[in-house]
């Protein structure tokens, strides 16, 4: 045996956006009106998940797996501020059951980067007010799932939703404001802080006393290009804080640190039950440019594979808050499955030998998706989708993922079989 996982299980991830499909009047589907999507691809075909579900979590069970994170669409639950649809609620709960009944244990994540666009024409998450509005969402979700789902991710990765939306653009709603992003991000904090104690509120009432919260934080490596610069180094400190490192205190602990502002109402406390991660790739500085180190592998997208990085943020955030860890995001774009199993390998050896209280691995992504700016294009699965027939395909990735949870690590043989020969790109 090369490595064992020990205690760390596998799982995989979705969101819902990315998968169910549907023009459901949320940002995605007007960006996608607006011509914003790279590929010209619509969100609203996806993978048809909503329809095709029943058939996903088969698949899923087939391969062994026995952690999901999913998520729910806000939209869909509320087409208007004051209405909830119980259809779809119920429809969530068919999918959450029957999850269950396949011995495949639910991480849900309530917000993953999509608003309704009632929500987006009261200025979203630029407006402290509309905190409420997040929140009631919030206890509608626990209150409808609670009886089903014991684990929550309140937001994912608030910095990547408030960069891309309100800082490069490139996300709906388009601004470009640094002021606007850190208003973002603060007030994204706050909601995971009161999300936090609500969640456990209203599970108490309930009757239950198992529940895990936290926040899925995006988090990369930083290293300045040239290490003896030091307008490289300060670049490189600047943009690790603007980015991830005024975060993680934030939303752990309610400390906020310039150039993040909390309401005089937020109290210092403890606000995860356990590190969520998601993890992809390193970034290099030269002043306030970002790049790849000359010479890396890259993934089809271009992002460096750098699986010490991910070791590096999992210290990081641990020495602000110690709590078991979940790796609620990990994996990488290779559109012809050329280097995937060598990715995982990687990652995961990384994992098991760090000493790390790393107690979950959720392999982003399960099938092919919407991966939203650059449409259906890029790859992350590892089941393959066919998006003219929705026809789904174990690609070899996804059968040494499988093999990997039958043998409770990688083997020689397994090593032999899926991994040896594989190279990135550089």
């Amino acid at each position: 045996m090369i490595f064992t996982l020990e205690n760390m299980s596998l799982g995989v991830a979705a969101a819902a956006t990315q998968i169910e499909g549907g023009d459901l009047g949320h940002s995605w589907n007007d960006w996608y009106r607006r011509g914003r999507i790279k590929d010209g691809s619509d969100p609203a075909r996806a993978t048809d998940h909503w329809n095709r579900w029943k058939g996903d979590a088969g698949l899923m069970a087939g391969m062994g797996l026995r952690h999901y994170r999913l998520g729910i669409e806000w939209a869909r639950i509320c087409p208007t501020r004051d209405m909830a649809d119980q259809a779809a609620v119920a429809r969530y709960r068919e999918e959450l059951q029957h999850l269950r009944e396949l011995g495949i244990s639910p991480l849900l994540t309530i917000h993953h980067f999509t608003n309704p666009m009632w929500f987006e024409d009261m200025g979203g998450f630029t407006k402290a007010e509309n905190i409420e509005i997040f929140l009631d969402f919030v206890a509608l979700a626990v209150r409808s799932f609670g009886d089903l789902v014991s684990e929550y991710i309140t937001i994912n990765e608030p910095n990547v939703y408030a960069t891309e939306s309100y800082y490069f653009g490139e996300w709906p709603p388009g601004e470009k404001s640094m002021g606007r992003a850190m208003t973002v991000m603060a007030n994204m904090a706050v909601c995971h802080i009161r999300a936090y104690g609500l969640i456990h509120h209203i599970r108490r009432e309930m009757g239950f006393d198992d529940t895990r919260v936290s926040f899925a934080h995006h988090m990369r490596a930083f290293d300045p290009k040239s290490p003896m610069n030091p307008f490289h180094r300060t670049g490189t400190r600047l943009m690790e804080r603007l980015f991830q490192g005024v975060v993680t205190p934030a939303l752990c602990r309610g400390i906020f640190k310039w150039p993040l502002r909390a309401p005089a109402t937020t109290k210092r406390g403890e606000y995860v039950d356990f590190i969520a991660v998601n993890y992809y790739t390193r970034t290099i500085v030269s002043g306030f440019s970002a790049g790849t180190r000359k010479g890396a592998p890259l993934n089809d997208l271009g992002w460096e594979i750098y699986p010490e990085g991910m070791l590096r943020c999992l210290r990081a955030h641990y020495g602000v808050i110690q709590r078991p860890i979940y790796i609620t995001e990990n994996g990488t774009c290779d559109n012809t499955d050329a280097f995937r199993c060598r990715y995982i390998y990687e990652h995961l050896k990384a994992l098991c030998g760090s000493g790390l209280p790393v107690e979950r691995y959720y392999h982003w992504c399960f099938c092919d998706n919407f991966e939203w700016a650059e449409g259906e294009s890029a790859r992350f699965g590892l089941v393959h989708v066919d998006y003219e027939t929705q026809k789904r395909t174990v690609k070899k990735s996804g059968e040494f993922y499988r093999d990997v949870l039958r043998a409770g690590g990688v083997t020689e043989e397994l090593y032999e079989a899926y991994v040896k020969g594989q190279e990135y790109h550089d």
